[in-house]
C-alpha cells in the first residue's frame, strides 16, 4: 500500500510565497515520475510540475519561472516552491506518483488559496 501525504498548503497573499511538501511511504517502487497536479473549483485537474526518475522536469506554461519542483530520495520527500503567487493559483494540490507499469498514486490533496 502507497501513502502520499501532502503538506504546507494555506492562504497567502498574491505575490507571497508557499512551499508544499509530499511524504511518500510504503511500497514506492519503479517509479518513473512525481509530480504536482491541482484543481481549481469548476475546472479539471491539471499538470502543475512533474520529476522523472533521471531528473529532468516538466512545468506548466503558468507556473514556470515563478514554481520550482525538487525530490529527496532518501527521505521519500516531494516537494513545490511557489514563489510570487496569483489569485488564478488557487486550487486544491495534489502530489502523484506515476509508476513505469502505469498505477499511479495520489495524495489526499492540500489546499492553497491566493487573495488577490
Amino acid at each position: 500500500q502507497v501513502q502520499l501525504v501532502e503538506s504546507g498548503g494555506g492562504l497567502v497573499q498574491a505575490g507571497g510565497s508557499l512551499r508544499l511538501s509530499c511524504a511518500a511511504s510504503g511500497s514506492v517502487f519503479r517509479i518513473n515520475a512525481m509530480g504536482w497536479y491541482r484543481q481549481a473549483p469548476g475546472r479539471q485537474r491539471e499538470l502543475v510540475a512533474a520529476i522523472f526518475s533521471d531528473g529532468t522536469t516538466n512545468y506548466a506554461d503558468s507556473v514556470k519561472g515563478r514554481f520550482t519542483i525538487s525530490r529527496d530520495n532518501t527521505n521519500r520527500m516531494l516537494y513545490l516552491q511557489m514563489n510570487s503567487l496569483k489569485a488564478e493559483d488557487t486550487g486544491v494540490y495534489y502530489c502523484n506518483v506515476d509508476r513505469y507499469d502505469s498505477i499511479r498514486h495520489w495524495g489526499q490533496g492540500t489546499q492553497v488559496t491566493v487573495s488577490s
